[in-house]
């Protein structure tokens, strides 16, 4: 069984409209309720620290529990919300769960058990710069042709036919756990959690290992076949999102400091130009899905590049088109995509001097820079395209690392190339290969 999304865009009527937001609002201010009870009581027992009391004098802390935050605003819900009643009790269990999922992330972090990013301390959710959302795990939640039945919300129309959903239903093989209501670009979205056994797949060619190298004039460069051009739609739609701003810009906006409301003009203008970027993050998301879609059903083995995005971002002459591009997002949906189809996804090191290796007699450049768009090597004479040969010397790390995996587990018998020793690290539908010994990292190519 295999847990799986349908998301899917509501047409609501203007009062299920204001339901929608309201349950939405009602997971909020449970939210904010929990965060404060817990932020009063770290603060009494930091102030009893300094007045030198010992730990078991202190003020007993919280427990962050789901349980506990739950028991807790039962008690408290008369007096905090007293309209309580008029949403479903999934939208305030909704705002407790993800407290206590962001305070345990936390606390985690802090300790050193989660790995990644430092997670921060849980904010207060705002009305104005939140976005709405709220998650239904019981009660009435079903999908029917061309509707979706929510929890005290009843039938909310959808905006496409949610065939795939149904036939998974009808023959028995998805069952529904939860329902997820969300607001964002300016209209609301329903997601379903749907719990399906899927039938058992395999690449079209098995046996075949690609390197795919990320860049920004290409997008995606195979090791075989055509490269991927980079369909840049964010810098297609810089002059139409120039022209509403400055139409924006002459309007009479909102001014909180004043209690100023934008006009009517202005909020007309405003949504003109939210849809031209709603627009083009969903080009960049079905370009995406479809590119990674092809490469996982097609190849078994993928070898991308484990690329510092965060340090890319800080070229500010960069920063646009890097973002435009969506090399993080490439990856994730590559991974999950390959473990799905029976394949797998191999990230080499990020010091894998991939660009700076002929890919015909592993011959490594000391330096080369972003200007030669060819690579020239001096030992063996190649000339190729400098994409296609990092890519040829990813599709070449997975071949070498499988080779090593064979012969002998510790890698033992096999030849250190010219690019340094090679080391795999699987997990499931990911590993990591081609550690080396070269000082200088390198990112996508420009």
């Amino acid at each position: 069984m295999t847990l799986l999304g349908y998301r899917y865009a509501l047409d609501p009527t203007p009062r299920q409209a204001r339901y929608l937001a309201g349950h939405c609002a009602a997971a909020r201010r449970a939210f904010n309720w929990g965060l404060g009870r817990v932020k009063a009581n770290l603060d009494q027992r930091a102030a009893e620290a300094t007045y030198g009391i010992p730990e078991e004098l202190l003020t007993p802390g919280l427990t962050w529990s789901l349980y506990s935050f739950r028991r807790d605003w039962n008690q408290a819900k008369n007096d905090v919300a007293p309209w309580w009643a008029e949403y479903s009790k999934e939208s305030y269990s909704s705002g407790l769960d993800a407290l206590a999922a962001a305070l345990k992330n936390w606390g985690a972090s802090r300790t050193g058990r989660r790995n990644g990013a430092r997670v921060g301390f849980p904010r207060f959710k705002s009305k104005r710069r939140g976005v709405p959302s709220c998650r239904f795990t019981t009660g009435t939640i079903r999908c029917e042709q061309r509707y979706a039945v929510l929890p005290r919300i009843g039938r909310v129309k959808l905006h496409e036919h949610p065939a795939k959903l149904l036939a998974g239903l009808a023959d028995g093989s998805a069952r529904i756990i939860s329902a997820t209501i969300r607001f964002e670009r300016g209209r609301w979205f329903v997601s379903f959690t749907v719990e399906q056994s899927l039938p058992a797949r395999a690449p079209e060619r098995p046996a075949v290992v690609v390197g795919v190298d990320l860049g920004i004039k290409t997008l995606a460069t195979i090791s075989e076949g055509p490269p991927v051009n980079n369909p840049r739609h964010y810098a297609q739609a810089q002059r139409k999102l120039a022209r509403l701003s400055r139409r924006v810009s002459r309007r009479r906006g909102r001014d909180r400091r004043i209690g100023q409301i934008g006009s009517k003009r202005w909020q007309r203008a405003n949504v003109q130009r939210n849809q031209v970027h709603h627009r083009v993050a969903d080009q960049r998301r079905d370009a995406m899905h479809k590119l990674t879609t092809r490469l996982a059903s097609t190849y078994a083995t993928v070898v991308v590049e484990d690329l510092n995005v965060t340090g890319m971002m800080s070229n500010r002459r960069l920063a646009r088109h890097i973002a435009d591009a969506g090399f993080g997002e490439f990856r994730r949906q590559l991974e999950y995509k390959a473990e799905r189809f029976g394949g797998r996804v191999i990230v080499a090191d990020r010091w894998f001097p991939s660009s700076k290796t002929c890919s015909g007699c592993g011959a490594v450049k000391a330096k080369l820079l972003l200007s030669e768009r060819d690579y020239v090597c001096e030992s063996c004479g190649l000339i190729m395209d400098r994409d296609k040969n990092a890519a040829r010397n990813l599709a070449a790390l997975a071949v070498a690392a499988s080779s090593a995996e064979t012969q002998n587990g510790r890698g033992a018998d096999q030849k250190t190339r010219a690019t340094g020793q090679v080391a795999e690290k699987r997990q499931p539908g990911t590993a990591i290969a081609g550690q080396t010994q070269t000082p200088s990292p390198e990112g996508a190519d420009v």
